[in-house]
Parts: C-alpha cells; sequence; structure tokens
C-alpha cells in the first residue's frame, strides 16, 4: 500500500512552517496535499468517482464559459440531464481503454479535481481537466497534472486548453508550446453551399487507413477511439488515393477532421456544413489550418478566438480539425 501524508490541522503554506511534502511513487500512487485546514487526496480514478467528477466538471467548466463568454453570446446554462450522462459515458470509455492516465482530487469524499488523459501509441492527450473555482490557487491542479504527465512518459503530447493563466502557465513550464484557436459560429447561408463529390459514409472497414492518416498527421493512430467515435457520430470518407475523413455529431457539426490535402479537408467541412441544423460550431481552428476559416466565412458564420492548442515533441497537425477529447 502507498504510504500517505497525513492531514495535520493547520500546517501548511501561511503559518511559517513547512508544507508537506508531496510523496512521490510510480503508479498507482496516492498523494495527501496539505494546505490549511485542507487535506487533498490525489488518486487514481474508480468508475464510483464518474458522477462526482461529472458534478465538478460541469461546474469547473460552466464558470469559465460565463468569464469568457461574449456579450452578443447567451448566458451559458448547466448541462442537460443528456450531456451529463454522454460526459459520464466518455469519462468512463477513457477510464475502461487506458485508467492510469485518469486521476482525481478528493477532499472529505468530495471530488474537488480531475484529470483525465489517455495514451495512443507514441501519443499522450488530456482529455479534461479541471479544479473547482473556490479550490485553485491550492497546487491541486499541479498535482493532477503531474500525475497525468507522469504517465506519458516520453510521449509527444496534445490536447486543447483554455485561457485560464494559471493553467497555461503550468502547460508552457511543462513544455508545450500553445498555439492559439480560432472557432466558427453562426447559422450556415445555404446559398453557399459548395457542390462536394467524391465522399460517402465510412465505416468500421476505414480504420486502418485512417489510423495511417492520423500516424501522419499527429504521430498516432486513434485506434479503439474510432470505434466509439463512430457508435456516436456519423462518419464521412473520402477515399483511397486522396483520403480523409470527417465525424459530423446529431446537430451536424464537425466533430474531428483529418486529410491529406487542404482540398480534401475543405469538402468534408462543407459535407458537415451542409447537414448543419440551426446554429453550428466548428472549434479547434489553429493558424495552420486556414482552410477551414476560408470555408466558414464563405458559408457566413462568425469568426472568434478560443483557447489553445497545446503540443509537445510534435508540430501543429494540418490539415486537421482535432475533437475537444479524443485530440
Amino acid at each position: 500500500m502507498s504510504k500517505l501524508v497525513g492531514c495535520q490541522g493547520n500546517r501548511g503554506v501561511g503559518d511559517g512552517r513547512r508544507p508537506a511534502r508531496e510523496n512521490r511513487f510510480p503508479r498507482g500512487r496516492i498523494v495527501r496535499t496539505v494546505s490549511g485546514m485542507d487535506c487533498v487526496v490525489v488518486r487514481p480514478m474508480g468508475a464510483d468517482d464518474l458522477a462526482g467528477a461529472e458534478r465538478t466538471s460541469d461546474v469547473v467548466f460552466l464558470e469559465g464559459d460565463r468569464r469568457d463568454r461574449r456579450v452578443s453570446e447567451p448566458e451559458p446554462q448547466p448541462r442537460s440531464a443528456e450531456a451529463a450522462k454522454g460526459w459520464i459515458d466518455r469519462m468512463r470509455y477513457f477510464l475502461e481503454v487506458d485508467p492510469h492516465g485518469c486521476w482525481v482530487a478528493v477532499e472529505d469524499a468530495r471530488i474537488v479535481g480531475f484529470a483525465i488523459s489517455q495514451n495512443r501509441d507514441r501519443l499522450w492527450y488530456l482529455a479534461t481537466y479541471g479544479v473547482l473555482p473556490d479550490r485553485q490557487g491550492r497546487g491541486i491542479g499541479k498535482r493532477l497534472l503531474d500525475a497525468v504527465l507522469a504517465h506519458a512518459g516520453g510521449r509527444q503530447g496534445m490536447f486543447s486548453s483554455t485561457v485560464h493563466p494559471a493553467a497555461t502557465r503550468r502547460y508552457r513550464l511543462a513544455g508545450f508550446s500553445l498555439h492559439p484557436q480560432m472557432r466558427m459560429v453562426g447559422t450556415v447561408d445555404r446559398a453557399q453551399l459548395a457542390a462536394v463529390t467524391g465522399l460517402s459514409d465510412g465505416s468500421a472497414d476505414d480504420f486502418d487507413w485512417m489510423d495511417r492518416l492520423d500516424q501522419r498527421l499527429r504521430g498516432a493512430g486513434h485506434g479503439e477511439d474510432h470505434q466509439y467515435l463512430l457508435k456516436q457520430h456519423r462518419l464521412v470518407v473520402s477515399r483511397p488515393d486522396r483520403p480523409g475523413y470527417v465525424y459530423i455529431d446529431g446537430r451536424g457539426r464537425p466533430v474531428l477532421l483529418a486529410a491529406a490535402d487542404p482540398r480534401i479537408a475543405e469538402n468534408l467541412l462543407w459535407e458537415a456544413l451542409a447537414t448543419a441544423q440551426a446554429d453550428t460550431l466548428v472549434n479547434c481552428i489553429t493558424t495552420a489550418n486556414e482552410w477551414a476559416v476560408d470555408v466558414g466565412l464563405a458559408a457566413g458564420l462568425q469568426l472568434g478566438q478560443e483557447g489553445y492548442l497545446a503540443v509537445r515533441g510534435m508540430p501543429t497537425p494540418a490539415p486537421y480539425l482535432a475533437s475537444g477529447q479524443f485530440l
């Protein structure tokens, strides 16, 4: 059993004495942090933690959405019951596939932070990460990030980041390059839709060449993630000599797009926009993927900024629109 650093009342930052040290252990370690009267345990996530982690995630990202909301945008709302179930289902999948990359911070039986990462061949990605607003600034986020980065080992890494100052500082100190991302929102002007040919619905039979394309663009295939995404979304592909693919959700929004060249990427994005319902969203657009900006502007969407794509040991993928959680 891993040894613990116990809670010792006020011992910690601000009382003139040394704070309790973090105990470092290999995989499966448990770490207690002590600050003031707080006693926070950072430990591997279990299936019983999923519901609590979802509630914490909702609070974390709702606060961030409200902070970053543009004046012209509607007031962000808490997740619906359906969206909460979807979050739990995705995190359960990650927990089943690569449990050693999933961690939580617990205080008095309450989850106050979480970090869920995954290893896929040579690539590590961070699916989601956050600490409750009233628990930030106490070192909890750093310890969670330390845990998932230890799981990454020497792999190259990628994830989508918010603009939170403390978080972005941690990412840069961990060796990640932060590439500004854009997003496009609005209602598609259907009079401007481009005629697209050479595309078809995809299936699991396409996964082999899709993984080879992934390897070319991001250094590693999505592997079993393709199977999960196919169960949730429509897959449209371009094959075989000019390969590309896009997953499109039930509202017609592109979830993940990869292509061998910008022309194919544009066609795939036009196909997604043609199925868009009411307001749509195209996000995770880096400057290396300005072809997506051109398509969005031509379709009548509005351009804005959002966060960063953080990468380590690899270039920014292109032509490529990352998935926020499956990268």
